[in-house]
């Protein structure tokens, strides 16, 4: 009897061991497979719970407001910068991280955590073009410049059927490769510019849609974007199971384009450091990886990974650009806090417009 009793206690101890063994996870929506997080939490006998974010600066505003106890974030590299400006974030005990050697080192020592002391990238997206193929080759356009979103002389073609992001930074970014400067361009004069080109090509667009254009792009409502490279990957996915009669398709504009390459980060308040670090490590192995890149196509920075890709993917050069591309993309950097004020006051004059 006693025995029965000490093994009951037993069990109880254990389960309520594990069920202390969650990892909180704050991630961008849709950037996991399920099956991996199912996977993680067998090997574990943990749990992952996940929060959301659709933008850096959403994720850095709830911070700001005190959110805490995230174990793992996974911002992009000028939101990175950020964060360990504002000392939030855990320095990686990379002594349990063996898997690390998987990255590929043109994608460690960004700018942003030049020895990635915070930092282990994760995924990249590019922000480029996507369009309607069909649509666009009966219209007769290039799709090779930033032109083509910003020129009436060729959006007077597209009238209404254009939607751009709406992120500052990010409609900012092509405007200011158009005119000929880094996306990191902080002149305010440039910026000016950058406004004044946007503005004139506002009339001839639809919407600031950092959302639903999948969608729109998927049914034919919207013909042009100015979008995230995995985003477009998924509407020619979601067009093909629809059956649709035209494929979505992307470009990277021949003046340049943003690579964001987000990475994975422990938060100070977090509570299962160790945990996190094991979540890392799985995530760094190569067939974990490349579950992520099959299923929305993310650019992936793992090496191992690529012999899990499939290959209509790692051959489409929005996912995996050639050298020659990857010369002509930048990364955002932070701004300061004077440059934010200028570039708030910037985008509001555009939207007021």
């Amino acid at each position: 009897m006693i025995w029965r009793v000490l093994l009951l206690f037993i069990l109880l101890f254990i389960d309520a061991a594990h069920a202390d063994d969650v990892l909180h996870l704050y991630n961008w929506n849709n950037y996991i497979p399920a099956q991996t997080i199912a996977r993680f939490e067998a090997s574990c006998a943990c749990r992952v719970v996940q929060d959301y974010y659709s933008d850096n600066e959403e994720m850095l505003a709830k911070l700001a407001a005190g959110a805490s106890g995230y174990d793992l974030i996974v911002p992009t590299g000028n939101a990175v910068e950020s964060l360990i400006r504002q000392g939030a974030l855990r320095p990686l005990d990379k002594n349990l991280l063996p898997n690390l050697h998987n990255i590929d080192p043109a994608y460690l020592n960004a700018a942003f955590d030049p020895s990635n002391r915070y930092s282990v990238p994760y995924a990249y997206t590019l922000t480029l073009i996507g369009y309607n193929r069909e649509k666009i080759r009966e219209l007769d356009l290039t799709t090779d410049s930033w032109a083509i979103i910003f020129e009436p002389i060729y959006l007077k073609k597209l009238k209404g059927r254009v939607t751009v992001l709406d992120s500052q930074r990010e409609l900012l970014a092509a405007a200011l490769k158009y005119l000929g400067y880094s996306v990191n361009d902080v002149d305010e004069v440039h910026w000016k510019q950058a406004r004044d080109l946007i503005i004139r090509a506002k009339p001839y667009w639809a919407a600031f849609n950092a959302s639903s254009y999948i969608k729109e792009l998927t049914v034919g409502n919207i013909w042009l974007v100015h979008g995230y490279s995995n985003d477009i990957f998924q509407a020619d996915l979601d067009a093909q199971k629809a059956n649709r009669k035209f494929r979505i398709v992307s470009s990277i504009p021949k003046e340049g384009a943003v690579m964001a390459l987000d990475s994975m980060v422990l938060q100070k308040t977090g509570s299962h450091p160790d945990l996190s670090h094991r979540f890392i490590n799985f995530m760094l192995d190569g067939r974990n990886s490349a579950e992520l890149t099959n299923l929305i196509g993310s650019g992936n920075p793992n090496r191992d990974a690529l012999q899990y890709i499939r290959p209509e993917i790692s051959q489409n050069p929005a996912v995996f650009p050639n050298r020659a591309q990857q010369v002509r993309l930048e990364m955002l950097h932070d701004l300061n806090r004077h440059q934010r004020r200028i570039l708030s006051r910037i985008w509001t004059q555009i939207k007021l417009k």
